[in-house]
């Protein structure tokens, strides 16, 4: 009786252990490095115009 008891037992045990699905596995997104451009990339522009008004106004 007391191996029933503990097979039964045992059996309880082992079948709560397993419920439930699998949790799904974590995936980390990628890491992107943007690549370095120039400081002087966005003021090239500015001192064209700026060298564009000033011929302007020396006539």
């Amino acid at each position: 009786m007391k191996k029933f008891v503990l097979a039964a037992a045992l059996t309880a045990a082992a079948s709560t252990a397993f419920a439930g699905a699998p949790a799904d596995p974590i995936i980390e997104a990628p890491v992107i490095i943007e690549e370095a451009g120039s400081s002087s990339g966005g003021i090239v522009l500015p001192l064209i115009l700026l060298a564009v008004v000033a011929a302007a106004l020396a006539d």
